[in-house]
Parts: structure tokens; C-alpha cells; sequence
């Protein structure tokens, strides 16, 4: 057996290299978990928020008497978008958010100030 000390040595720094990068993938993942863990208050409050908005946005719909449809067709998207909103699942956008104050007869300011 006549393997050069030179061959063994670069096989031995690509497992080194490996290693290392798989170590350094594990704390990664690590420092990733715990941070999403920490995070658990701040996911909570973002929850009970868009909770708050949704119910803010059914309340002036049902408070104007109008359907989910109609509110969709008004102002350009789907009955689902409205829905999702509504239940918290997304949020409107911006310009929908405007759409829908405008729509409800209210200022997109208080609109908002009910979800506070």
C-alpha cells in the first residue's frame, strides 16, 4: 500500500470542511428555533390584532346591511378576499383598506382606531 501523505491529508480537509458546515447549519437552525419560540407574545398580539380588524371590518358591513359579495364587487376583488379579511386570515391591502372605509361610509382613520 503506498498512498501519499498528501491525498490522505486533502481527504481529510473535505471532511473537516463538511463537518464544519454541517456544525455550522445545526446552530443556525438552532438559533432559528429559539427565536421563533421567544417570539411567541409578539405572534399572539399580531393575532389578536388582525382579529380585531377583521371583526371591525364585518361589523361596518353588517352595520351598512351589505353582503359579502356586494362589498366585494364594489370594490374589485373576490368574495373569498373579503372573507379572508373578515376572519383574520389576511389583511386588505392599503388601497383596499381606503376602498372599504370609503365603501362603509367612515374615514380609513377610524376605521383603524376601532382595532385599537
Amino acid at each position: 500500500m503506498n498512498i501519499s501523505i498528501p491525498l490522505l491529508l486533502g481527504g481529510f480537509v473535505i471532511y473537516l470542511a463538511i463537518a464544519a458546515v454541517i456544525i455550522i447549519l445545526v446552530i443556525l437552525v438552532i438559533q432559528a428555533l429559539l427565536k421563533y419560540i421567544r417570539s411567541g407574545s409578539v405572534r399572539k398580539e399580531k393575532e389578536r390584532v388582525t382579529r380585531s380588524l377583521g371583526e371591525a371590518l364585518k361589523e361596518n358591513r353588517t352595520r351598512c346591511k351589505m353582503t359579502q359579495e356586494f362589498v366585494a364587487e364594489s370594490i374589485g376583488v373576490s368574495r373569498q378576499a373579503v372573507s379572508k379579511w373578515e376572519s383574520g386570515t389576511s389583511d386588505p391591502s392599503t388601497s383596499n383598506l381606503l376602498a372599504l372605509a370609503n365603501l362603509y361610509g367612515i374615514s380609513a382613520e377610524n376605521l383603524l382606531k376601532e382595532v385599537e
